[in-house]
């Protein structure tokens, strides 16, 4: 149940306040990335992420999941759903492209690569991070469903995006 003082929000303030809990969680994973990363190096930072994402992809696409009340498996239709409602929807530019039983995401305008770029830091070599965080996303919504990175960083093919994840639903 929501507090006294979230009921009192309007709609407006409420979205306001959903993106600025958003773009907090992004700034606790980065400083927490870039404090290990400072102190051991990117491929231990590298290695704690990629840990990390392997428990919270399935955390965040449960309870998304059940939000949408998804049945088990939700095919590429439930995935479309829940990647709109993943806590980076709210603070990414992304789109979404859809061909019968595959689903093309892709990250236009990344607030990692850009805040790193901002602080004259490399760019995060998300793809290790992404196969992980986006198969592990899928997995629950449908576990027949299969994801590979199309461009990501480090091996970024695309430059009209940050990364691209291809989707398909397996017979």
């Amino acid at each position: 149940m929501a507090s006294e003082a979230l009921q009192a929000l309007s709609r407006e303030q409420l979205e306001r306040l959903i993106e600025i809990y958003c773009k907090d969680w992004l700034a606790m994973d980065g400083v927490w990335f870039q404090s290990v990363e400072r102190k051991l190096g990117m491929d231990a930072a590298m290695e704690h992420d990629i840990a990390i994402w392997e428990q919270f992809t399935v955390i965040e696409a449960k309870k998304i999941k059940e939000f949408l009340a998804l049945p088990p498996r939700a095919g590429i239709d439930g995935l479309e759903k829940a990647l709109r409602l993943r806590l980076y929807a709210n603070i990414n530019r992304d789109e979404i492209v859809r061909k019968e039983n595959t689903l093309i995401y892709r990250t236009l305008d990344c607030r990692v690569q850009t805040a790193r770029s901002r602080k004259n830091l490399p760019w995060h070599p998300c793809k290790a991070v992404g196969a992980v965080e986006y198969a592990g996303f899928a997995r629950v919504i449908d576990d027949r469903i299969t994801c590979r990175a199309l461009s990501c960083y480090p091996e970024q093919t695309d430059h009209s995006c940050a990364c691209s994840w291809l989707f398909t639903l397996e017979a």
